[in-house]
């Protein structure tokens, strides 16, 4: 299957809506003893009360916090907790290992009866509005209790929540200086739940939105999987396109695999050679995390490691002495950078 290649079945198969996404599975009621956990770490649970509402959310504070340490705000998918989804992407583990702190907002059942975020509702994709200005609350919040690095917060999440991210880039991109996507949908793709269900089949394209408002859009990692067929990844192309809004000076394309699953990766680079702008393709995958803990819902232990890779991302312009980049081709992947032109 090509890099820009969907299986056409999953057009054929009834799709699931956010309902259904929401739906417990088997995975969902697993008993969450098998998730892999730090020892040592710090797992509060704190509440966030703003203009706009109140949220909870738990906080993992890793056992030797840095310096100046980094902050990533992670977005649950439909039908998640913040434990599972912590979980499922391993990402505790990636804050102890790298010393940054996580948060993870918890969506109330009052707001959504499936705990979707509302990213394609008009009250949700506007600053200081609805859940935005909630979940930019929250950040806040924890930059100045835990003295974070306001250069170094970053946000991601899955499918809904990957959603989401993407409108709190597009509306508070002076706060968030990279974010991840995973099986997510592009800011400005929805107004109401029709049109997002006609996004989620990939009948709406929206392409100019985000670069129509900010001229220099965040820094994006985005990931999908080939076989998804309740978020159709030609989302994934049109948030790549919004991220790539830049004046780029060169490219690169890269075919690998990661725990027996095929992935293309491409990159766009900005004046410095740093990567602004990844897309991850993975043969395979359906609507999960990719490389994630099999007990928790919603991920996918092959593929790529996603949380490990995004983490590399947003880490890679810190110069960390501790950081070890995962990816192995680091020394192609810049002569890349040096050679490659757009």
């Amino acid at each position: 299957m090509g890099m820009t290649e969907f299986d056409e079945n999953c057009r054929k198969r009834p799709l699931q809506n956010i309902s259904a996404l929401a739906t417990p599975n088997q995975d969902a009621q697993r008993s969450f003893s098998s998730i892999s956990t730090p020892a040592n770490g710090a797992y509060p649970t704190r509440t966030f009360h703003g203009e706009h509402g109140a949220r909870e959310y738990s906080l993992y504070l890793p056992n030797h916090i840095r310096a100046n340490a980094a902050l990533i705000v992670m977005l649950h998918g439909c039908g998640q907790t913040s434990h599972d989804f912590s979980g499922g992407t391993n990402m505790n583990l990636l804050a102890e290992r790298h010393g940054f702190v996580v948060a993870y907002p918890c969506q109330a059942l009052d707001a959504n009866r499936m705990r979707c975020w509302n990213w394609y509702k008009p009250g949700h994709q506007r600053r200081d509005s609805g859940e935005p200005s909630i979940i930019a609350g929250i950040t806040r919040q924890v930059i100045q209790d835990f003295e974070i690095d306001h250069d170094h917060v970053y946000i991601a999440g899955l499918s809904a929540g990957g959603a989401m991210a993407a409108v709190l880039t597009a509306t508070y991109p002076e706060l968030y200086a990279a974010a991840g996507i995973h099986s997510g949908l592009p800011y400005g793709c929805a107004v109401d739940l029709e049109s997002a269900l006609r996004a989620m089949r990939g009948d709406v394209i929206t392409k100019h939105f985000c670069r129509s408002v900010f001229a220099e859009p965040v820094r994006t990692i985005v990931f999908h999987g080939t076989d998804d067929c309740q978020v159709h990844p030609c989302n994934s192309n049109t948030i790549f396109a919004q991220a790539c809004s830049i004046d780029s000076t060169s490219s690169a394309r890269f075919v690998g695999e990661g725990r027996g699953r095929r992935y293309f990766r491409t990159s766009i680079f900005d004046g410095s050679c740093a990567p602004h702008a990844e897309h991850w393709l993975v043969e395979g995958l359906g609507h999960a995390w990719s490389g994630g803990c099999a007990a928790a819902s919603h991920t996918d232990s092959n593929g790529p490691d996603a949380s490990a890779e995004m983490i590399r991302f947003f880490l890679e312009g810190r110069f960390d002495p501790i950081f070890v980049p995962v990816r192995d081709d680091l020394e192609w992947f810049q002569h890349q950078c040096q050679t490659s032109t757009v």
